[in-house]
């Protein structure tokens, strides 16, 4: 038990956190439109609410399907995921739907704000009325950032 305790704290000094900045050196080609530092925050503390709620789709296959379906939210992705052939199709399936979608530079980052200790590359939030002004915040927000050519 005590062994357990000590591996997490040994990982964690293993492993800094890197800031906004240094994150923005491993972006993919195609992570655009990235969201900014604040926006990014923002969408962290949405999707940690969204989380006590159970109102997240996580993964390509479940926010594939979902897409698919019809279902409405934001959906974020991760921009240092590779290969890029993994995600490339979520953000034309997002436009084709007329969803809001943006890049955060990490992939662990928006796995920890999902409550999963494991990195996530894409997560589609749904809209709940127990935190409908932070979601709408960031609706707008992300909707206002410019599209890709």
């Amino acid at each position: 038990m005590a062994r357990d305790k000590l591996e997490p704290a040994a990982e964690a000094e293993a492993t800094p956190e890197l800031s906004y900045r240094e994150q923005l050196d491993f972006l993919n080609p195609i992570a655009q439109p990235l969201a900014s530092r604040k926006l990014t925050r923002k969408l962290y503390k949405c999707i940690r609410k969204a989380a006590k709620h159970k109102q997240l789709r996580r993964g390509v296959k479940e926010v594939q399907k979902f897409i698919n379906k019809g279902e409405r939210g934001i959906t974020v992705l991760a921009g240092d995921t590779l290969p890029i052939d993994v995600y490339c199709h979520i953000p034309i399936m997002c436009e084709d739907s007329s969803l809001p979608y943006a890049y955060v530079p990490s992939k662990t980052d928006l796995g920890a704000a999902a409550g999963s200790k494991r990195p996530t590359c894409v997560i589609m939030i749904k809209p709940h009325e127990d935190y409908q002004e932070t979601y709408d915040e960031c609706l707008e927000e992300v909707s206002a950032l410019p599209l890709p050519l």
